[in-house]
Order: structure tokens, then C-alpha cells, then sequence
């Protein structure tokens, strides 16, 4: 896929149970694969993210004109408090994100670069990700193509505590961070912890 985007839908409480079949309505519509559907647990709450894929950018162009103009977003405008659409283009050396399920506790983590900061951390993770999905399954990492300069990695694991043990582990065994990687990040880190919906193409 050249191009992914995130939609962050801030909703009223406990909506993302309502809204995911009306998310997944307003995807089958348009262009591109809806891959995930997820409830923020950890992190901001009363948020739901929405993963979707495409296979050209004119495919993603089109798609957010469509969601930029439309009267009910995601088919979800009864419980929209907010909506945030990030563009992403992947790290050019992992494959398309495969659904299925790998999870359910899948956590975002996005940090904003420093300036000329891409091709160093894209050359860092080439080399440091082999031998860290040795230890779990990667989903995807990309770079944001709008905003920020910044870079979004999504991980599924079991659940919670088996998250915080392979961390512990990778950092143990000396497979991560990428080495030279955090020299490029600035300060401005966030990480989200979320669960699939029951509609979800990732669980």
C-alpha cells in the first residue's frame, strides 16, 4: 500500500461500540481497505481509531476529499466531539499491513522528528527490525505525509503485561531501540493503548 491514514474520532462516552458499524459502512463506500477499528483504553480516552489503507495516492486523495466534505463522517456525526485525519506513507521497506488477529491490545506510539530526520530513522529501523519482530509482530510503521514531521509505529500484542515484558526483553537483548534512532526524535512522544472492535479487520 503507498498510503495509510489514521482518523482519530473523539466521541461522546462509551460510543465506540455504537459507531463501529457505521464506520465500517461509511469505508465500504469509498476508496481504499478499512484494516482496523480500535477504542482507545490507555492514553486519551473517549476516542476511536480508525486504520485504512490504499493502494495509490490518487485512491487516498479521493478518499479524504470525500471524508473532508461529508455531512456525516464515518456515518458517526451523532457522537463526533472531534475528528483528526493524519496521512501516512510506510516505511518503505515493510510489507502491507496484514489483518487478522494478532492482538487484542494494540498500541500506537507516535514521535515527531527532528528536522532531516526521516532517512536516518528509516535506515535505523531497516537494520533494528529484523531481530525485534524476532520477539513480536509489527503491524506497520510510517511517516506522517501532512502535519508534523513524525513517525507512527503500531504494535499488537496479547494483552498489556505481555506489552511491558517484551519491551523489557528487546532493550535486555540489546535488538532495540534502532541504534542512532532516539538521537532524531524530539520530545514530543505520545502512546495509545486500544482494543479492536468487534468489527475490526485486526483483532
Amino acid at each position: 500500500m503507498q498510503r495509510y491514514e489514521i482518523a482519530t474520532l473523539s466521541t461522546t462516552m462509551g460510543a465506540a461500540a455504537k459507531a463501529a458499524p457505521a464506520i465500517e459502512a461509511f469505508a465500504g463506500e469509498g476508496n481504499g481497505r478499512l484494516l482496523g477499528i480500535f477504542y482507545a483504553d490507555i492514553g486519551v480516552l473517549n476516542r476511536v481509531l480508525v486504520l485504512r489503507g490504499f493502494d495509490t495516492t490518487a485512491d487516498y486523495d479521493a478518499e479524504r476529499e470525500r471524508t473532508l466534505r461529508a455531512s456525516n463522517p464515518f456515518g458517526s456525526a451523532e457522537w463526533l466531539t472531534g475528528l483528526e485525519l493524519e496521512g501516512y506513507a510506510p516505511f518503505p521497506f515493510l510489507p502491507p499491513v496484514e489483518t487478522g488477529s494478532f492482538g487484542p491490545a494494540y498500541e500506537f506510539r507516535t514521535y515527531v522528528l527532528k528536522t532531516g530526520g526521516l532517512e536516518p530513522t528509516i535506515r535505523a529501523w531497516e537494520a533494528a527490525v529484523p531481530a525485534r519482530t524476532e520477539l513480536s509482530k509489527l503491524t506497520i510503521c510510517m511517516y506522517g505525509i501532512d502535519g508534523k514531521p513524525r513517525m507512527t509505529h503500531i504494535w499488537p500484542f496479547s494483552s498489556v503485561n505481555e506489552r511491558g515484558q517484551v519491551r523489557a526483553d528487546s532493550v535486555t537483548q540489546g535488538v532495540w531501540p534502532p541504534k542512532g534512532g532516539p538521537d532524531w526524535l524530539t520530545r514530543d512522544m505520545q502512546s495509545t493503548i486500544a482494543f479492536p472492535t468487534a468489527n475490526s479487520p485486526l483483532k
